[in-house]
């Protein structure tokens, strides 16, 4: 366990509230990261009046998702996925900024350099809080890779200029929560939960089959509620309530959709502890 996750073990989740922010910036490297990772928290900080920037890194130009029925093909995909993320963008009420770095070749740039270009973005906007990805708990190498940059990017800032550094932990939850404790703070992004699903659904090369498969067992779920009466007038066992989950990977899908529009969950990172990608060399 890396020495911030230390200090967090065991710590209560605190609440984040992005109004009282002086700005905030977003350092993911993928088109649709900024939606699924903090499009909340984005949209609850653009609604009050606080400038919110997605830095990006890539431009999603390698994805595997074409579509689900394919509308794109590898050679088109840039300028689709970058028109999706000005489309989300949009919706969320966020500057957009591209680095244009290789798409699933961030690990191989210098982080060095890489932080010096995120360091320069930092001191034009001057945000009070800048979000990215748990280095070494990032599940993709991009999210590890620039996440580690942009503890970089903060650590060389003079100490009076540092703006807190909020990351997300992505994968196993129960894992997580072993490895690093509670997060340390927790956005309420109910009152913005539509808006941030109309940003993912603008990422619709990417999205499309996730938000069929929704549509999909929620009408299972409501055939299964309208069928409870007639099993229990015929004395058979009730199927489950409209938002029962189903076993295995059905129960990690309900938690995951109930999490994302509910609550967005940030670990507050010391910018001068090693990251564990440091640990790991």
């Amino acid at each position: 366990m890396s020495n911030d996750a230390t200090a967090l073990a065991g710590t209560a989740t605190r609440e984040f509230d992005p109004a009282k922010e002086r700005g905030i910036l977003v350092v993911l490297p993928h088109p649709d990261d900024e939606s699924f990772a903090a499009g909340g928290t984005l949209a609850r900080a653009a609604a009050a009046g606080v400038r919110t920037t997605y830095l990006c890194g890539t431009y999603g130009d390698m994805g595997r998702r074409m579509g689900k029925p394919a509308f794109t093909n590898r050679e088109a995909l840039r300028d689709v996925r970058t028109e999706e993320l000005a489309d989300a963008c949009r919706v969320l009420g966020c500057e957009l900024r591209f680095m244009g770095l290789r798409d699933k070749c961030v690990e191989f740039e210098d982080p060095e350099e890489v932080a010096a270009r995120i360091r320069e973005v930092i001191r034009q906007l001057d945000p009070s809080t800048v979000i990215t990805f748990y280095p070494g708990h990032g599940v993709h190498p991009d999210h590890d890779a620039l996440g580690h940059a942009t503890v970089l990017a903060v650590r060389g800032l003079d100490e009076a200029a540092r703006p807190q550094v909020l990351a997300v932990a992505v994968g196993d939850r129960e894992e997580i929560l072993a490895e690093l404790g509670q997060p340390d703070l927790a956005c309420d992004i109910e009152a913005h939960a539509e808006t941030k699903l109309n940003a993912l659904r603008a990422h619709r090369s990417q999205t499309e089959a996730m938000f069929a498969q929704w549509q999909k067992e929620r009408e299972q779920q409501e055939r299964e509620q309208q069928e409870q009466p007639a099993q229990a007038e015929a004395g058979e066992r009730p199927v489950g309530g409209p938002m029962t989950p189903k076993a295995g990977e059905d129960e990690q899908a309900n938690a995951f959709r109930d999490e994302f529009t509910k609550r967005e969950r940030f670990y507050v990172l010391d910018p001068t502890a090693p990251t564990l990608l440091e640990e790991l060399r």
